[in-house]
């Protein structure tokens, strides 16, 4: 499209009426970050003229604040929701993507709207490896075609391709990588597109915190995850073993260090990892994951002024509220409040697997085996 062109009138239709079968309960409603991944969609593309969310039943999704185009034939995949989001839909175009493509963006619905001409029907996203009907803009004038196939008992949607003009766009030609086209299918991808799950464990001083963080790594490590820790030092008085060659060269001023062996490395950046204590703790994080086999879980010590989801261990009453204190709370380690002062699930501070199967429950991870 020439810069001088006017974009075209376009669309955006969500699919989220599959049956989710292999990954046992409703990917759409998968939360990260305290929110459903069909949610995230949709707030993604707010600045779009029109949001669409097509869903196998009329009341689905009902308290989501878009307009649901429900499925009128069921069992016969995506393609439905294709033919109904083209039929409902206002605009000349229809940017059409999976509820189960987290990492879908306006920038790349952008960037494929960008390809528009006279010249194609169909502008399709593609990687070295696949094609990705679910990720693509489609004209309106295609849906007497899709009427037709539904209509003959044809229902894949490359068959519409055979049909119309397409453009397909290759990803490795853009600034997105192929990641922003993967999609959850089961559970094992949830994790893996979603690790590391980042929470902390808060509280006041010799509250307990180390204490249940190492209980919970082995709770982690028995039901197959790996974990990674770090702590938060608010006084800013880290310190390797004085004395320690890498204690000297870090006084001496370097501003990397790292210590290594036949089996393990470590690294000391001596610089801040970032601005501000949340923006610091996810650069360390990024820092922690970009290795060969990156932890699906990372507990971080302290940071209970952080938007982190956290564990608080209350340790006396006094103890709560506490006006330093800022959630998303995961639940309370605690044997002075009752569940009746809180709408946050509190267990005693002993109960270390129920804190653990708690964790597992809000991040909406499950146990292997």
């Amino acid at each position: 499209m020439e810069d001088n062109e006017r974009m075209p009138s376009i669309s955006v239709g969500i699919l989220a009426g599959g049956k989710s079968s292999r990954m046992g309960t409703n990917k759409a409603l998968l939360e990260i970050e305290n929110e459903s991944m069909l949610s995230r969609l949709c707030h993604e593309f707010d600045d779009f003229g029109e949001v669409l969310v097509s869903c196998a039943h009329a009341n689905d999704y009902a308290d989501l604040g878009v307009p649901l185009v429900a499925d009128v034939n069921r069992e016969i995949g995506p393609i439905e929701g294709i033919r109904r989001v083209l039929a409902e839909a206002s605009g000349e175009f229809v940017f059409i993507c999976a509820a189960d493509m987290p990492f879908i963006t306006k920038d790349l619905a952008r960037y494929l709207a960008s390809f528009i001409s006279s010249d194609y029907d169909c502008y399709v996203a593609a990687d070295e490896d696949h094609v990705h009907p679910l990720c693509a803009i489609y004209r309106r004038s295609v849906l007497e075609h899709v009427e037709r196939m539904v209509a003959e008992g044809r229902f894949r949607i490359r068959d519409l391709f055979r049909l119309v003009s397409v453009k397909y766009v290759n990803l490795a030609d853009s600034r997105f990588d192929k990641r922003v086209v993967r999609n959850v299918n089961t559970r094992e991808d949830y994790v893996q597109v979603f690790k590391p799950f980042v929470l902390c464990v808060s509280g006041y001083s010799d509250s307990g915190k180390t204490f249940l963080i190492e209980r919970l790594v082995n709770e982690f490590i028995e039901a197959g995850f790996s974990v990674g820790t770090c702590k938060h030092d608010g006084h800013d008085a880290y310190e390797d073993l004085p004395g320690s060659d890498t204690y000297r060269f870090i006084r001496a001023g370097a501003s990397v260090v790292s210590i290594f062996s036949d089996t393990r490395f470590s690294i000391h950046v001596n610089e801040p990892p970032g601005c501000g204590k949340t923006a610091s703790v996810r650069e360390l994080i990024r820092r922690m994951t970009d290795v060969q086999n990156p932890p699906d879980f990372v507990i971080v010590e302290g940071l209970k002024d952080s938007d982190v989801p956290k564990v608080v261990i209350i340790r006396e009453s006094d103890d709560w509220p506490d006006p330093n204190l800022r959630g998303p709370y995961v639940c309370m380690a605690t044997d002075h409040i009752s569940q009746t002062q809180t709408d946050c699930p509190v267990y005693g501070r002993d109960d270390v697997r129920g804190i653990f199967l708690c964790v597992l429950e809000y991040f909406n991870v499950w146990r292997s085996g």
